[in-house]
């Protein structure tokens, strides 16, 4: 194992900030993976630390048959974001910014630099984009913040990655996935083996999040150059490991062989694994998402729980305003898995309460919350 440390860039005078990346294995093809890039979803850093000892093992027994680069803590910046006993690692206490929107978006400098360049070689063109990704990385300005430095450190480790795991959860949730619909019929394996309830899929959802900022740009490039052999090669996909409290033992170590084993299919580890589980969820379109909202200010009692499926016109959930006695019942209003509920119990005007995926797709635009 080999640990690689970056300072941030823009730190506040007499104090500084690292990123930490843990390398594994050798050999040409690469996996990335990383963890609480919202810094206050931790179940993805417990099952980071569990890979952190499993890498370990499978590296010292020459069963790695890839590098894995592994960051345990993704937001450094974030990590330290707490007011009055809250810890708040979604937006940036300085700018107000998402950690997970606005990565740099590589298909467009990609073309500039190698599109007289591509062929008919599918190998060539991705060892070619791979390396051009990296030189136009290496040649942006200076970052003009910690957020911005921070971002492109992470970009750079990933960007070249065959296989990126993005490690989040939601409030109380199902573990679920964001991906590419060309990409769902290889999740599955790892959707099947993680026990998901739903995976969302979407070419561009909006706001270039990290593992769109991977993999969205071979399919650009292959568009824009529709006569030259470009695969979609990059595998990246955002993992919700269900709701913030999911942090027991068994839960990551659960996270982490699934993880392993889904790696193992793909090539990218030796040894012996259980085999792939019968049954997987299904795989739905993102725009098919309906995001629920409360019709008024009070306290909020949900009738289902995350993770089940519910039929449209199904109460969801009651708000109850004590003062003026007045309940308001929100019903489903398409069929589909309830995959995710806020965990705070007082309704506020534009925060969604509730999320259930759909079958049959209704919203264009944006598609991602912030």
């Amino acid at each position: 194992m080999e640990r690689i440390d970056h300072l941030l860039p823009w730190s506040s005078l007499g104090s500084e900030r690292r990123l930490s990346v843990f390398r594994f294995g050798a050999g040409p093809r690469k996996v990335y993976i990383q963890s609480s890039l919202h810094a206050d979803e931790l179940p993805g850093m417990r099952t980071a630390w569990e890979l952190k000892q499993r890498l370990a093992d499978l590296e010292s027994r020459g069963l790695l048959t890839c590098v894995v680069e592994l960051v345990p803590v993704a937001n450094p910046i974030g990590l330290g974001q707490t007011l009055q006993a809250s810890h708040l690692g979604r937006f940036e206490f300085a700018s107000g910014k998402n950690f997970n929107r606005d990565f740099v978006e590589l298909g467009a400098l990609v073309a500039e630099r190698v599109g007289d360049q591509l062929g008919l070689d599918e190998v060539a063109n991705v060892a070619l984009i791979r390396q051009a990704m990296r030189d136009a990385l290496d040649a942006l300005a200076p970052a003009v913040s910690e957020l911005q430095g921070m971002q492109r450190i992470l970009l750079r480790h990933a960007c070249d990655a065959e296989v990126v795991l993005d490690l989040h959860c939601d409030f109380d949730a199902a573990i679920h996935l964001y991906a590419l619909p060309q990409h769902w019929p290889r999740w599955r394996s790892l959707a099947a083996r993680l026990k998901a309830g739903v995976a969302l899929l979407a070419e561009d959802s909006g706001g270039n999040s990290f593992d769109e900022s991977c993999s969205l740009p071979w399919l650009r490039l292959s568009r824009a150059f529709p006569r030259a052999a470009i695969p979609l090669a990059c595998l990246a996909t955002t993992v919700e490991l269900g709701g913030v409290a999911d942090t027991r033992v068994d839960q990551a170590r659960a996270n982490a062989e699934a993880i392993l084993g889904f790696l193992a299919e793909q090539g990218l580890i030796g040894g012996d694994w259980p085999a792939l589980p019968a049954e997987c969820c299904e795989g739905m379109p993102f725009e098919g998402t309906e995001y629920l909202h409360a019709p008024h200010a009070g306290v909020v009692s949900y009738l289902r729980q995350a993770g089940e499926w519910v039929e449209k016109g199904e109460p969801l959930f009651e708000v109850v305003d004590p003062l003026n006695d007045r309940v308001s019942t929100v019903t489903a209003g398409t069929s589909g898995v309830l995959f995710a509920i806020e965990r705070g119990r007082y309704a506020q005007p534009g925060l969604w309460l509730a999320k259930v995926a759909g079958r049959e797709p209704f919203r264009k635009g944006r598609l991602i919350n912030d």
